[in-house]
């Protein structure tokens, strides 16, 4: 779990799987992947920038929760409420599948295990990471829209 965890920070895993979508996948495959990245984009501005502001929820304490030491990742220095790992991930899950949505299901699986994974490196708690979950499929869908209005568009 630490080292998907790990994977996951500055959305790592998601580049790696948009680059492998848009070589295999060819057209659709290059659109999914930029559907994917612009609502991973669009989701951490909102919550890391916006959404966790509002919030005032502390990491949690691992030594009381007792977390064992081999199960931590570096603590991050952002508040807790709600997880940004957690919006990218389904924001990228749905705006990948938005296109294709065959391959949406299994990034969907990939970003529920990522979502456990803070819980269980004791970095937040389980609201963090449900709430961060629902923010990043709402705002896929919202920036999918978008592209999908703007591309077409008659010109």
């Amino acid at each position: 779990m630490r080292r998907l965890s790990h994977s996951a920070n500055h959305s790592k895993i998601w580049i790696s799987a948009a680059a492998a979508l848009a070589v295999v996948g060819r057209g659709p495959g290059w659109h999914a992947a930029l559907q994917g990245l612009a609502s991973v984009a669009v989701a951490s501005t909102v919550v890391n920038q916006g959404v966790k502001r509002l919030g005032s929820r502390r990491r949690p304490d691992r030594e009381s929760a007792l977390v064992p030491p081999a199960r931590h990742v570096p603590m991050p220095t952002s508040l807790s409420f709600p997880s940004g790992h957690s919006a990218s991930a389904f924001a990228f899950a749905a705006g990948v599948g938005n296109r294709l949505p065959a391959v949406g299901v299994p990034l969907h699986g990939l970003a529920g295990v990522v979502a456990y994974s803070r819980v269980h490196t004791g970095v937040h708690y389980p609201g963090d990471v449900v709430v961060g979950s629902v923010l990043g499929t709402v705002v896929a869908q919202l920036t999918t829209r978008a592209i999908d209005r703007y591309l077409d568009r008659p010109r």
